[in-house]
């Protein structure tokens, strides 16, 4: 295996295993075991556990730059824009229920660690906002856009953590409607 793949499969093994178990939970072995070398190998890549955080994050920025860009191929329109980011409830729902939101899962430990990381971890959600901000101000809400902005981050933030705690599908479907709705009415009141 080269470098470079080691080094990625490193980083995507860690990745899953932050979100599966928690940042603090996840140890070099665990890592290891699942890429499936040496914990020599291992310290190759990486000398600390802080280090691999920072390349997860990475990879997780990098991963939501290209999300949006997807997006943004999608569809002209801003609200159908938005609309693809309140999908990401119903399109990743399993995983959601069973494990929360991967983004507010990592910063909500990192804050409670008071990890050093935990700004660079935000950077996630501030990508999301900034583009979220841009839609609405392509609708017209203006001065009301970044508000907007953090309302569907807090709606689906919210929904992501109540699908965690109760595991009810019908309850995900019942908010993504409702944000939905709350959207087209927004749009329509942008636009008057």
């Amino acid at each position: 295996m080269s470098d470079g793949k080691t080094f990625e499969q490193i980083v995507a093994s860690a990745d899953d295993l932050f979100y599966r178990q928690g940042f603090e939970n996840t140890s070099f072995a665990d890592i290891a075991a699942e890429v499936g070398i040496s914990r020599g190998n291992f310290y190759y890549h990486f000398k600390s556990k802080d280090e691999i955080l920072n390349a997860v994050i990475e990879a997780r920025l990098a991963d939501t730059r290209a999300m949006i860009a997807a997006w943004e191929a999608e569809t002209e329109d801003p609200e159908g824009r938005i609309c693809c980011y309140i999908r990401i409830l119903l399109d990743h729902q399993s995983e959601i229920m069973a494990h929360g939101c991967p983004v507010g899962t990592l910063t909500s430990e990192l804050a409670k660690l008071n990890h050093q990381a935990q700004g660079a971890a935000n950077g996630i959600f501030t990508l999301f906002r900034d583009w979220l901000r841009l839609q609405f101000e392509r609708l017209g809400c203006g001065a009301e856009s970044d508000r907007n902005a953090m309302r569907v981050l807090a709606w689906s933030q919210g929904v992501a953590t109540l699908a965690n705690a109760y595991r009810d599908e019908d309850f995900v479907r019942r908010e993504v409607e409702e944000i939905t709705g709350w959207l087209r009415a927004r749009v329509r009141d942008c636009a008057a």
